[in-house]
């Protein structure tokens, strides 16, 4: 069962339209807008210097209203009354117009398919006519409005013909804007037909023709078949004002093709890194093709060329299927005109060459002197390679054998020494390419050391600066305090340790002399600490310093506070007797006050080896 046709509305024929063609939507509109005033102008048959207007208003629910109308100006007395008209006779125009369309709707009370629709664009101009009315004063424009049902047949033909030709204008201008700025690529399309005049191509929903001399030789092709050409020109064509459109000239047989050609198939060419330097061609027969490398590592010769010829043939292949085909010379580029010369009249060997002071008639000129059996290989079928060195290197070459060149007395730099020469200068030019950049680089350099500097220098000014404004504040003397000294009685060590207490500083006390009573217990008690001292010396903790340089060590507040009293030890024999302790309870009454420096590191020595032994 086939499926029922969808019926497209005005907005998606538009649509239609301008996307086959492929012009703007817009364009479209003022095409048929342009079309229905010309034709309505016509219609009027009172002269082209009627004023007409025609509207076209999209609804939002996709309803289309279109409107024709001719404008005519209000005033006291009408001297062209088909450009003018009275307020009395508007007004009475515009009350018979409003009757007719009531009359016209009243007719249509049960409307069915375009009856209904016939019914809505009159209640549409009828409220436009009442509009009308409404604004009649002198000066101003009166619009007459005609129903497009009362056009006549050939009203419709003529705008459908004239909306056709401004479509068409439309195509060729979007066109031109296409392709103005597309000359000098390349273009690939279909033949569509082919005779002796030339090739018709199509290009999208362009037809461009090939004319016969733009081709290469006396290549030919099918239609079907895909062509490449390249945009040489484009211009706009008008006749009588009228825009012909976009004149796009394609050929097969420039330079720029074979160019285009090489850039394709052609990586090193395509990225830059070597660049063709001239183009001389004769299409059909003979080109030749100037390469550079901007790499020393590359030779742009081979790039080309391709291993085995592989690169070549393939652009060889798309010169056209003459019988005879194209043959391309590929020769490095160099500066040296004399070299230059001789690399450009390859494959002929040329011995020497020598280059004649310019004339402004002859322009530049040169001599080329080749072996006695190379003289027509250096001319070339049609004299082709003669001509094409001519054009690539801008010189007028001169061909001389080398046996007359001898009989003429002609003076001409040898091959060898040109090369040579040329090598000469070429490592001259590096040498002073690299004290150059070795120079910029040590300027650079230079130009940094002396940046850093200049921005230390900044930073330390600004420091100075920052001091001198930070207010001076008076230094509040610092009173260190002595630590004191904890005095702990020999049997109250073995018993217990009490945690150190910080003691008020006392004033320096003149040196007083103190004598030490010895017993046989206190030499018992020495050797003991001295055999734990030299255990710990042989584990690597050194406690003890000497006298002269050891200094009691500071006891701050925060380690008495964090310091926790040891547990009593227990169970412990009494170094000393009952008799012993007593008597040195009564000298340590008679030293309370009375000891100096000396004493106090001996009694820090001997807390600290306490303080190993109890640990």
């Amino acid at each position: 069962m086939e499926e029922e046709k969808k019926e497209m509305n005005f907005s998606e024929l538009i649509n239609l339209i301008a996307e086959n063609k492929g012009i703007s939507r817009d364009s479209v509109l003022a095409a048929l807008k342009e079309a229905m005033e010309t034709s309505y102008i016509k219609f009027l048959k009172g002269g082209d210097d009627a004023i007409v207007e025609a509207k076209i208003i999209e609804e939002e629910d996709g309803s289309v209203h279109a409107t024709l109308c001719q404008k005519k100006k209000i005033v006291k007395e009408v001297e062209d009354d088909y450009l003018e008209i009275g307020k009395e006779d508007a007004k009475e125009d515009a009350e018979a117009t409003i009757a007719h369309l009531e009359e016209e709707i009243d007719y249509l009370k049960r409307p069915r398919g375009e009856e209904k629709k016939e019914k809505e664009d009159l209640k549409y101009l009828l409220a436009l006519v009442k509009e009308e009315k409404k604004n009649i004063k002198l000066n101003n424009f009166y619009s007459i409005y005609c129903p497009l049902n009362e056009l006549t047949k050939l009203t419709a033909v003529s705008i459908r013909t004239i909306l056709r030709n401004k479509i068409g204008e439309a195509e060729r201008v979007a066109l031109y804007d296409i392709y103005k700025d597309h000359i000098g690529e390349m273009l690939t399309g279909i033949v569509e037909r082919s005779d002796e005049k030339g090739v018709a191509i199509k290009v999208g929903r362009t037809v461009i023709e090939l004319n016969k001399k733009d081709m290469i030789g006396d290549e030919y092709f099918k239609p079907g078949e895909t062509i490449k050409v390249y945009i040489q020109e484009v211009k706009s064509v008008e006749v009588d004002g009228v825009n012909k459109g976009p004149q796009i000239e394609v050929t097969r047989s420039s330079e720029g093709f074979l160019k285009r050609l090489f850039e394709e198939e052609i990586h090193e060419i395509y990225e830059g890194v070597v660049i063709i330097k001239g183009i001389a061609r004769i299409a059909g027969l003979r080109s030749k093709v100037a390469v550079y490398s901007t790499k020393e590592d590359i030779d742009p010769t081979g790039a080309c060329i391709g291993q085995g010829g592989s690169r070549i043939q393939k652009i060889v292949a798309q010169l056209g299927n003459s019988h005879e085909k194209e043959k391309i010379d590929i020769i490095p580029y160099s500066e040296d005109p004399s070299l230059y010369i001789a690399e450009a009249l390859r494959p002929a060997q040329v011995v020497g060459v020598a280059i004649k002071p310019e004339d402004e008639e002859e322009g530049k000129s040169a001599i080329a002197v080749v072996k006695d059996d190379q003289y027509y290989v250096a001319l070339g079928k049609k004299n082709a390679n003669i001509r094409l060195a001519k054009r690539l290197t801008g010189y007028s070459i001169e061909i001389y054998e080398e046996g007359n060149a001898a009989k003429d007395g002609i003076e001409y730099e040898t091959i060898e020494d040109i090369r040579a020469r040329v090598e000469e200068e070429k490592r001259a030019k590096d040498r002073v390419n690299y004290a150059e950049r070795s120079l910029r680089l040590a300027e650079e350099r230079e130009a940094l050391r002396q940046a850093e500097e200049a921005e230390k220098a900044l930073a330390a000014q600004e420091e100075e600066e920052a001091v001198e404004e930070t207010p001076v504040v008076e230094e509040t003397p610092i009173v260190v305090a002595k630590p004191a000294v904890t005095k702990v009685k020999p049997a109250k060590i073995l018993d217990e340790v009490e945690p150190l207490k910080e003691e008020p500083v006392k004033e320096e006390e003149p040196e007083v002399k103190v004598e030490v009573k010895t017993t046989t217990s206190l030499d018992e008690l020495e050797k003991s600490l001295n055999n734990k001292s030299e255990k710990k010396v042989e584990t690597g903790k050194k406690h003890s310093v000497k006298k002269e340089e050891k200094r009691p060590r500071k006891i701050s507040e925060k380690e008495i506070a964090h310091e926790k009293p040891l547990e009593p030890l227990t169970n412990v024999m009494p170094i000393y007797t009952e008799e012993e302790l007593a008597e040195v309870e009564a000298e340590e009454e008679n030293e309370a006050d009375y000891y100096n420096e000396e004493d106090e590191n001996l009694e820090y020595e001997y807390n600290d080896e306490y303080d190993d032994d109890l640990r």
